[in-house]
């Protein structure tokens, strides 16, 4: 069974463009081996990730994600089961902070501020289609 799990979480301390890249780079690999796909983006100090896969490796990410010292009040937003992947081969993108990302972003949040904690799960995987159709993901 395919799942979807989306998680939004605030990052502790700053995180740089080498940080962002070196978390994609090791998700690439890491996720390839056990077949999870997804996106990540990275707003004013909030990660908002959605990821699919099997529900073993899903969950047993999400466990390590929570347990990371660069996350903090990691909260899961969405979760379903899925029939197709939306993100198909990519072992994780990256959606960057481009003009274009911020405007889409902000049309899907209910405030002025990006905030993904307060989006309904509608909005959420609406918003990751979005992003894939225009592509505005960066894949591996």
């Amino acid at each position: 069974m395919l799942i979807r799990l989306t998680y939004a979480s605030r990052t502790k301390g700053v995180l740089g463009p080498a940080d962002v890249k070196d978390i994609i780079r090791t998700s690439q690999s890491n996720n390839a081996k056990v077949g999870v796909t997804g996106a990540l983006l990275l707003v004013d100090g909030v990660f908002l990730q959605c990821l699919e896969g099997s529900v073993a490796s899903v969950n047993a990410l999400y466990h390590r994600i929570a347990l990371d010292p660069r996350h903090q009040q990691t909260s899961i937003l969405a979760f379903s089961e899925i029939d197709r992947r939306l993100f198909g081969g990519w072992s994780m993108g990256l959606v960057p902070a481009i003009a274009d990302n911020l405007s889409l972003l902000f049309s899907y949040s209910p405030a002025l501020a990006f905030d993904p904690f307060a989006m309904k799960a509608s909005a959420l995987d609406a918003l990751f289609t979005e992003l894939v159709a225009r592509a505005r993901v960066l894949s591996n």
